[in-house]
């Protein structure tokens, strides 16, 4: 089926001498592309170039059946970014991102909400300066619209547990957060990426927060691996 869908790249795959295996989310779910010799073939229409990560592209394709890789005919970017491919720290969150959402994004049904939360965010980081706390936000954000968001109804109780999602009286297991370990995690919860910069968060405290929220995808998401790009990301945003 010949479709127009626009995409936003999760991962690229060399396979064999030339050809690669691009991943993309799609308006449409996820759907995986075939495209043939283009590690050495000089065809403008689908250069390598476009399939960086996150890169929000408008496609031309062909969808088959469920199980075989699709095929693109035209591409082209529907927003360019200008900070992002000059900003280390700004390449870092794309990189560590895009990972993220690989492992996390498996289904091949449409999701309007979830594409264009996509979308907007990456657009947000391209043009802004403001950022150091972007992915903590876009994380806990993402957790709504893959069905595990916190259950704020009872956020005033002293433990959150990670497995079950709840606030509550007593710890629930072991996985259950409390003290300045859940005073951290509550401070993004509602928080918007407008106010990234603002919030009151060390590289300490920053790291340690984002291992609690893969932490949070690992219970929620069966065969979420930590991305191995966390390293590099932590690295950067590290304070000398």
């Amino acid at each position: 089926m010949l479709v127009n869908t626009k995409a936003i790249v999760l991962s690229a795959i060399k396979y064999g001498e030339s050809d690669l295996i691009i991943k993309c989310y799609t308006e449409d779910g996820v759907r995986s592309y075939m495209i043939k010799r283009i590690l050495k073939s000089r065809n403008s229409k689908l250069n390598i170039a476009y399939f960086q990560p996150l890169n929000l592209l408008q496609l031309t394709a062909k969808h088959n059946s469920k199980g075989t890789l699709n095929s693109i005919l035209e591409v082209h970017v529907y927003h360019v970014y200008t900070s992002i491919p000059t900003d280390l720290k700004k390449q870092a969150i794309v990189m560590f991102l895009a990972e993220t959402l690989n492992n996390a994004l498996k289904e091949e049904s449409k999701n309007e909400d979830l594409f264009h939360f996509l979308s907007a965010a990456f657009q947000w980081l391209d043009t802004h300066e403001k950022t150091i706390n972007f992915h903590l936000i876009f994380l806990l954000k993402l957790t709504k619209h893959l069905g595990f968001y916190p259950e704020v109804i009872n956020s005033h109780k002293p433990y959150f547990s990670l497995e079950e999602g709840i606030f509550s009286d007593h710890p629930v297991n072991k996985e259950s957060l409390s003290g300045e370990n859940l005073s951290l995690f509550k401070t993004l919860i509602g928080t918007n990426f407008d106010v990234t910069d603002g919030l009151n968060i060390n590289s300490n405290s920053r790291h340690a927060l984002l291992d609690m929220i893969l932490s949070y995808y690992t219970l929620h998401l069966p065969g979420f691996k930590k991305p191995r790009s966390l390293a590099i990301l932590k690295e950067l945003f590290r304070e000398k």
